[in-house]
């Protein structure tokens, strides 16, 4: 049976979300069925669209009395396209679909499914991700999340299906190709020699960039002959925390030290030349994807014992992990594994062809009940 499956989202910039749903959405087609995604639009459009997709662009993210306009204009998109499944992945949009898909005649919905991808504040506004007929939930951390803040949750509808990186992309043996690195050299002189500790992530209170830039300076005062690159730039609305970072870099004098390298495209290649990647989040991550890239390509992780990044390290890496900000811990655990280099094991537990097969499963499986 070919399936019409619409995913919504606010917009197809940069994240998780974002890359998750495009990974979807090709696969889909892959298998032949027919693939939409409603968003605000971005720059992943194109990519979108070229992998075989549809984009509808409706911004149903925008937080905005006139958002609520795109109620009725989904609820006639769902009955005209044949809709089979409808996947709301975030937060506003849950509610706009759930309204639209509500308001059919139950003959004429679609299967209607929302994604928990994060510990969102416990709320009635948040509680509308458990709203699905069935709920997917992108580790077992965000799954007991769910059932300890919103008990009235049946278990049973629940799945668990971790999000999860190709092996044959993120490999122990890739190494970036000369160009990349000429470039890399000559733009980044003063790292040459030293070792690189990498903090991926977009810049936010949460990620805990104010403890890297002090692990960094405690790593340096002890003659340590070490270099951080911050890879991301600020999230919206950010900029004044990233210009707080950027003062204290260069009150603090660590201007040769820290490098901020907004946001990137080669993620992988920045990665797979660190040698040890950070993960220092204030909050729980649902899943902790790049931690995950970073293992696959070898590099040793370092990351606070909390949500789902935890449940990566303790299946892949387990020496890894460092109770919640103890700075002084990372700081010695950095120092150990510059000292003795861990060997990271060759070891794939989690795998994007893995969460392709059960997500296109639970559709399949859904949509013929």
């Amino acid at each position: 049976m070919r399936l019409t499956v619409v995913q919504t989202l606010p917009s197809l910039g940069a994240g998780g979300v974002e890359r998750g749903t495009l990974e979807v959405a090709a696969e889909l087609v892959k298998r032949g069925h027919r693939s939409i995604v409603i968003s605000a639009g971005g720059r992943l459009v194109d990519t979108l669209i070229r992998d075989g997709s549809e984009h509808v662009t409706m911004p149903l993210g925008k937080k905005s009395p006139f958002t609520m306009k795109y109620i009725m204009r989904l609820r006639n998109f769902l009955s005209e396209q044949n809709v089979s499944v409808l996947h709301a992945r975030s937060r506003l949009p849950a509610w706009i679909s759930f309204l639209a898909w509500s308001s059919l005649p139950i003959s004429k919905r679609p299967r209607f499914i929302t994604t928990v991808h994060g510990p969102y504040s416990v709320n009635a506004y948040s509680k509308i991700m458990t709203k699905g007929e069935r709920v997917i939930a992108v580790s077992e951390y965000i799954r007991q999340y769910i059932l300890d803040n919103y008990p009235g949750v049946d278990e049973k509808k629940i799945e668990v299906i971790h999000r999860g990186v190709a092996p044959d992309q993120y490999t122990q043996n890739f190494k970036p190709d000369k160009n990349w690195l000429n470039e890399w050299n000559s733009q980044h002189q003063n790292i040459k020699d030293k070792h690189i500790i990498s903090l991926p992530g977009r810049i936010t209170r949460r990620k805990g960039h104010e403890d890297f830039i002090n692990i960094i300076n405690t790593l340096v005062s002890n003659s340590m002959s070490v270099h951080g690159l911050v890879i991301g730039g600020p999230q919206y609305g950010k900029k004044r925390f990233f210009e707080q970072l950027q003062n204290r870099v260069k009150t603090t004098g660590l201007d040769e030290h820290i490098t901020f390298l907004g946001h990137r495209n080669d993620i992988k290649e920045i990665l797979s030349i660190s040698n040890i990647v950070l993960s220092l989040s204030k909050e729980p991550e649902a899943f902790g994807r790049t931690a995950l890239e970073a293992l696959y390509l070898g590099i040793p992780v370092i990351a606070y014992d909390i949500g789902g990044t935890t449940e990566i390290l303790k299946e892949i890496f387990p020496q890894g992990i460092i109770p919640q900000n103890q700075i002084d811990e990372a700081t010695r655990k950095i120092r150990e594994f510059i000292q003795r280099p861990p060997l990271v094991p060759v070891y794939y537990p989690f795998t994007l062809e893995q969460m392709l097969n059960r997500t296109i499963k639970f559709y399949e499986t859904l949509a013929a009940i």
